[in-house]
């Protein structure tokens, strides 16, 4: 037996001697494993090297929330490791904001979101937010407890592609059927998505009280956000 230092796994990994595409896939990575430090690292080398901020967006930080969404979604990761990815994203989209915003770069839409009056939950709710952001969305959180006023103000402020509606209380819900049913007395219904979500609702709830797509977690939001987007502009310009 020797007292040779065994070499471990977890040494830390020189992102600068990496290849790009090497880079961008040990960036999916860290996303995953949640480590904003190296994103924000990976994020500035990749700008350094030449690559625009959308590129980065979409080949590295998107691409890589993408798989932690397929992974929640199967119940792979939970909660708290997505919310650690989240964050990661996070300080990489901290470099690439300034920059996209001076490119006039698009995103790939943009969502007003808020827990429903009455329900002060938020975790749900944020981290539907985090996640449409990874899917490249830009997002507005109105927070939680927010009134029909709130929703209309913000919609009229942000114009957003998409409401989301969340609740976690069942005493709660039907506030989701008011928002609805005020936007359809207001004739403006029909201009925007409409996504419901939250612990205690289901498809039916969710038809039933006119919403556009029940999303049972937040990963399928970003997926339905993006189906839903994509076909509301296609018939648009056939």
């Amino acid at each position: 037996m020797t007292d040779e230092p065994v070499v471990g796994d977890d040494e830390p990994i020189d992102l600068a001697a990496l290849g790009d595409a090497e880079l961008t896939s040990q960036m999916h990575d860290d996303l995953y494993d949640g480590l904003a430090d190296e994103i924000a690292e990976g994020t500035q080398i990749l700008l350094d090297r030449g690559f625009s901020a959308q590129q980065v967006l979409d080949d590295a930080l998107v691409e890589g929330m993408r798989i932690v969404g397929i992974d929640f979604r199967d119940g792979i990761l939970f909660v708290p490791e997505v919310l650690l990815s989240a964050n990661a994203m996070k300080a990489g989209m901290k470099l690439l904001r300034p920059l996209l915003a001076e490119t006039g770069a698009k995103p790939v839409g943009k969502m007003v979101i808020g827990t429903v009056k009455g329900d002060i939950h938020d975790i749900g709710k944020n981290l539907v937010a985090m996640m449409m952001e990874g899917a490249g969305f830009e997002v507005v959180d109105l927070g939680v407890n927010t009134t029909v006023d709130e929703y209309l103000a913000a919609l009229d402020e942000h114009q957003p592609d998409i409401l989301g509606l969340s609740a976690l209380l069942t005493t709660t819900m039907p506030y989701m059927k008011i928002v609805i049913d005020t936007l359809r007395e207001k004739g403006r219904r029909d201009d925007y998505i409409v996504l419901v979500g939250g612990a205690p609702l289901n498809e039916e709830f969710g038809a039933a009280v006119g919403a556009d797509a029940y999303c049972r977690d937040a990963s399928i939001a970003a997926e339905t956000a993006k189906t839903l987007v994509a076909q509301r502009r296609a018939s648009v310009t056939t």
